[in-house]
């Protein structure tokens, strides 16, 4: 699909916009494609190996060996890949990092802050920081703005909020460990990961399909663990079973290994944020271009992965969803509980699709406005 002077010309594969499930590289899909039945001389596909064979062993440890690569991760961490996606963390992080009687502080962001924080008061303490939902979350707190306990376990961020569209740009300094959900934008800009003492990520938005977390935690903090906490649901479990204490989604896996291979294949970390800042600068100029959009997040908070705005009403959304679904671009429509109109542009969503979308933009405020 591609677009010239406001003509759409539809094919095979649409610009996705999902927030996720998301867009894969295309180069990965091609791979996968071409080893779907038969991978590396094993003779099978991965889909159907054994995951305790050789065969999958290097795949796992070069998936490891990647992240550990374009996020600079030192050996003080263990970098875990799990089932039950981001969700499943919400729960094992207080069961395993919070001590009885101990308090664990949360910022609430927006919904999937506020998931986490529902899942934490059901096995403890919980202190919610700051709370940015009486501002229906257009923001993320200032500095001096969070309430922290003295002597809590941890403070637990979600770094970018993609139903509201924000994101920290900075990083909060906290005495205690700081733990960072980071589903919708890891591996979307540099961090430093040595500001964390736990990162995680369900993988279906920028790193392969659904059904995957990437956890990468320090090993101090693993040692927190009462053997009241369910073995399955131990960090150390998995630790010391380099991820393959059961059946992993060994898929998941393999994909993961692809996609990261392809950032490096890019330059890295760093030259994929250039991508992603231009392709975000391209659309909000485009927003705050006329009174027709309107992006409700505050300007130092806005996410570079997931662009939320408005139109003048919602018939208009209706009709700006529909049009562009004819146009060969989906998943644009707001998440459900906020409605408006969201564009996830993750890594994997190419320059070109961003700029189909600006252009059919400015084709239907000419025609709308």
């Amino acid at each position: 699909m591609h677009s010239t002077e406001g003509e759409y010309i539809y094919m095979s594969r649409v610009y996705n916009f999902n927030a996720g499930p998301a867009a894969l590289p295309l180069p990965v899909l091609e791979q996968a494609q071409a080893e779907m039945l038969e991978w590396g001389g094993s003779g099978m596909s991965v889909m159907e190996m054994s995951h305790r064979s050789k065969d999958f062993a290097s795949i796992v440890e070069a998936a490891e060996a990647n992240v550990r690569k374009l996020m600079n991760i030192s050996d003080d961490y263990e970098v875990l890949f799990l089932q039950g996606g981001a969700s499943l963390q919400f729960a094992m992080i207080p069961m395993n990092l919070r001590r009885p009687g101990k308090t664990a502080d949360y910022v609430d962001t927006g919904s999937w802050a506020s998931k986490a924080i529902k899942e934490a008061k059901v096995t403890g303490t919980t202190n919610v920081a700051w709370s940015g939902k009486e501002e229906n979350y257009m923001r993320v707190p200032k500095e001096g703005e969070l309430n922290l306990t003295s002597g809590a376990e941890y403070v637990h961020i979600c770094s970018n909020e993609t139903i509201g569209g924000i994101r920290f740009p900075d990083f909060p300094k906290t005495d205690a460990p700081l733990i960072a959900d980071m589903s919708s934008e890891i591996m979307s800009r540099v961090i430093d990961v040595s500001q964390f003492s736990m990162i995680y990520a369900g993988a279906q938005k920028n790193l392969g399909p659904s059904g995957l977390a990437l956890v990468i935690i320090r090993k101090d903090l693993i040692e927190r663990t009462s053997e009241d906490t369910p073995i399955f649901l131990r960090y150390s479990t998995h630790a010391k079973e380099k991820s393959l204490y059961n059946t992993p989604n060994t898929w998941a896996i393999y994909i993961l290994k692809l996609v990261t291979d392809y950032f490096d294949s890019l330059g890295g970390i760093a030259e994929v944020q250039k991508i992603n800042e231009a392709k975000a600068k391209a659309l909000y100029d485009v927003l705050d271009s006329s009174s027709f959009w309107r992006a409700p997040a505050d300007k130092e908070s806005r996410s570079i992965m997931n662009v939320v705005w408005r139109l003048p009403s919602e018939e208009l959304e209706e009709t700006f969803v529909a049009e562009a679904k004819k146009a060969g671009m989906v998943g644009l429509k707001g998440h459900r509980s906020v409605g408006g109109i969201r564009a996830s542009i993750y890594n994997a969503v190419p320059k070109e699709a961003v700029d189909c979308l600006i252009a059919f933009m400015k084709d239907f405020e000419a025609k709308n406005g």
